[in-house]
């Protein structure tokens, strides 16, 4: 185990104390597609404790040019599943769970507090605004990720929403028709590119080392530049008021 670590041990930002407080952290992946992949794998092999992946969908081939955890003969299997199955064997030291039903309502509510991060890889609206009610609502540190064509975003959130902002102040229901993945296609490593970075933001939040939680980053493949923009918290935000009265 001392080998595995051995990189992070000695960085002076994460050390023996940061180790092992990510081997104690748990993480909640809500989506195990070309982001959820490269989330799921780094942090399974830098020894997150708990690795939670929720996923309802099948492997289609459509799926193999950016989803790296999948190879032609998982085809036809849940994702959720073999994602783990190949976690495990990627770090059988940690734990790992599938979740191969539609997380919502009181079991998303559940899945959210049971956990100390959630990473939001999913590709609808509906599931994005949900699961952000039910990190603010838990005060849980919600990393966010999305990509398509040759653009990817990140942004993180929490765990505390008093003074900060959360998903619903940068989206709302307005913004649903946005274009799709399956409908415009993406570059493959795109959606690993942000993967990544949540994953580095996961450990960064385990291991103590303070992010800005106010802040879309947008990467542009096409040039190879990220570009941050200042998200305001809104003051008619219904999720931030409701959390405030409580």
């Amino acid at each position: 185990m001392m080998s595995r670590d051995a990189r992070h041990l000695a960085l002076e930002q994460v050390g023996i104390l940061g180790q092992r407080r990510i081997a104690d952290g748990t993480a909640l992946l809500i989506g195990a597609g070309g982001i959820g992949c490269a989330s799921a794998a780094y942090l399974a092999s830098s020894g997150v404790g708990h690795i939670l992946i929720a996923d309802f969908d099948t492997i289609d081939e459509t799926n193999l040019g950016r989803q790296v955890l999948y190879t032609p003969e998982d085809v036809g299997g849940l994702k959720a599943e073999v994602a783990a199955a190949h976690l495990r064997k990627l770090n059988p030291d940690i734990k790992i769970t599938a979740i191969t039903t539609r997380l919502e309502g009181a079991a998303l509510t559940e899945a959210v507090k049971s956990s100390d991060v959630v990473l939001d890889g999913c590709d609808n609206f509906a599931t994005r605004f949900e699961l952000n009610d039910a990190c603010v609502s838990a005060g849980r540190r919600l990393i966010s990720g999305a990509a398509i064509r040759l653009e990817g975003q990140l942004a993180v959130f929490g765990p505390i929403f008093d003074t900060a902002p959360c998903y619903r102040c940068l989206y709302t229901e307005a913004d649903e028709s946005l274009d799709s993945c399956a409908g415009n296609g993406v570059l493959s490593p795109v959606p690993g590119v942000i993967g990544t970075l949540m994953a580095v933001e996961t450990l960064k939040y385990f291991a103590g080392i303070a992010s800005d939680t106010s802040l879309l980053r947008l990467y542009d493949a096409a040039s190879t530049e990220f570009h941050t923009v200042k998200i305001l918290k809104r003051e008619d935000c219904p999720v931030c008021a409701a959390s405030s009265s409580r």
